[in-house]
């Protein structure tokens, strides 16, 4: 007999402001308690020391989470100058301490502009890349390095917002895969002194803004139905996609594990599309001919109506 999976059979996106201090899973599983929802995950981690957007997947919407892995993301950052340390953030060991050279706004402005645009990144050992099937930052806390290869990065736009003392705020915004920590260590060697992160606040991923986030306090205050009703839908996730509105007896063959016959118009073979039928979201199908469409990943529910 199978068994029974305990919460709620809840649907939806929540934008968290992930707290400094929680891990991204310890800060979705205190979210999916609150919903007492029976299936969670998130989007993307971040850092136990970043704090800001998380999106939040329940339920089905956690077949369409991976549509926000390739998203372009927006950080907002603090760094000290002057001091290194081994994980490139204010929770490392202090490496090395080097005197701050007099800098203004107008000479650290002149050192960002060299990492706009594509650039190359030494992924960091403390990191969840794998090797081998382990983290890289767990083979790190044993004081093992791993060779990682260099990867291509885009930062679209770094910019300074303020200048005190031998700290810096800055704005970057970066296509996936690109460390903000490591950013911050390499700008502080074009600098000549060195740098680590102090603060990392995430502001964007994908389509999703820092406007909608609420905090765990914020939803801990709320009474159930206050909580659903700052859940997005499902199928904001792959918004970005183009839609093909179906009819009964197409809705009925794709749900069912089988191609339908659809005008796609001018959309290529193998695109994938959002697939709604009277307004419901059914999920996504991918174009398998000039006049018809395959499922690709469909909703549990579509499929039992």
């Amino acid at each position: 007999m199978a068994r029974r999976r305990r919460g709620l059979p809840i649907d939806g996106v929540l934008l968290l402001d992930k707290p400094q201090g929680l891990s991204s899973n310890q800060a979705l599983q205190r979210a999916r308690r609150l919903y007492q929802a029976q299936k969670a995950g998130h989007t993307g981690t971040l850092d136990p020391m970043a704090t800001g957007l998380l999106p939040v997947c329940f339920g089905e919407a956690t077949k369409f989470s991976s549509q926000l892995l390739d998203a372009d993301k927006v950080y907002r950052a603090r760094l000290r100058l002057g001091v290194t340390t081994t994980t490139g953030d204010a929770e490392g060991e202090v490496l090395q301490e080097r005197p701050v050279p007099a800098l203004d706004e107008a000479s650290i402005e002149a050192v960002l502009a060299r990492f706009r645009g594509e650039i190359e990144q030494l992924p960091p050992m403390y990191s969840a890349l794998k090797h081998q099937g382990r983290p890289l930052y767990e083979l790190a806390r044993e004081g093992k390095t791993i060779e990682r290869a260099v990867r291509r990065v885009t930062v679209y736009d770094v910019r300074l917002l303020a200048l005190e003392g031998e700290e810096f705020t800055l704005e970057a915004s970066v296509s996936k895969g690109t460390y903000i920590r490591t950013l911050a260590e390499d700008i502080g060697e074009a600098l000549g002194c060195g740098a680590h992160l102090t603060a990392l606040r995430r502001l964007k991923t994908g389509p999703f803004t820092a406007e909608g986030m609420l905090t765990l306090e914020a939803l801990e205050g709320f009474e159930d139905a206050e909580r659903q009703a700052h859940l997005l839908p499902m199928d904001v996730l792959v918004a970005h996609l183009p839609s093909l509105t179906v009819a009964a007896d197409a809705a009925k063959r794709l749900t069912h594990g089988q191609p339908a016959r659809l005008e796609v118009g001018a959309l290529a073979v193998e695109s994938t599309v959002r697939l709604y039928h009277d307004g419901a979201f059914l999920g996504l199908g991918v174009v398998a001919g000039p006049q018809e469409v395959a499922p690709k990943r469909l909703l549990s529910s579509a499929a039992a109506s």
